[in-house]
């Protein structure tokens, strides 16, 4: 990894209804059918399955052994990344910083998972909180729509991976228009 990116603290998101200081935030709203703990222990502590349900991680895997503080992630396309987990709030919340990667531009990088019940369900909300140039800010939010359809795709798949592990109630699954299910992401670009 050539490039370290600025450390950021869990709060560059912003919390819900609070701003961040990072210049440029996209959050995406799903549902799944699978209860909060479920969906927290599949983002937080079983890191190594994630190419399984998110079709566009190639590889995810602890650096420390546990996976619960480090991590390496690598996408399609090449793009590797090297995080820190900087909330990890059994069963709302898992949160990591981008320390190093090899993508340019980037200075800063945090997302962060929200999970909140929704009926039998959990709503998951994911920001992406970056900084970047004005230039990569701008590619960033032109690719916005595509960014929103891999994560309601993974969400989907995510769900079906679960259901293949064990029953998960049949209510509230994806696409059953309850309210924010494959809702546009929300930016707030500052320049």
């Amino acid at each position: 990894m050539a490039r370290r990116l600025r450390p950021v603290g869990a709060d560059f998101a912003g919390a819900t209804g609070s701003a961040g200081s990072a210049p440029l935030r996209l959050t995406f709203v799903s549902r799944t059918a699978a209860e909060p703990a479920r969906v927290y222990r599949a983002l937080a502590e079983d890191v190594t399955a994630w190419p399984r349900w998110y079709r566009v991680v190639t590889l995810a895997r602890p650096l420390d052994g546990t996976g619960r503080r480090r991590r390496e992630i690598r996408l399609m396309g090449g793009a590797r990344f090297e995080e820190t987990v900087m909330a990890a709030d059994a069963p709302e919340r898992y949160a990591y910083r981008v320390d190093a990667t090899n993508v340019p531009g980037l200075r800063a990088v945090l997302e962060d998972w929200r999970l909140a019940p929704a009926g039998s369900g959990t709503l998951v909300r994911w920001t992406l909180a970056l900084d970047a140039p004005l230039p990569l800010r701008c590619l960033v939010l032109l690719g916005r729509p595509v960014m929103r359809r891999t994560f309601r795709d993974a969400v989907r798949a995510l769900d079906r991976h679960l259901a293949a592990d064990g029953a998960t109630g049949a209510a509230g699954a994806p696409g059953d228009g309850g309210p924010d299910d494959g809702a546009p992401g929300r930016a707030a670009a500052r320049g």
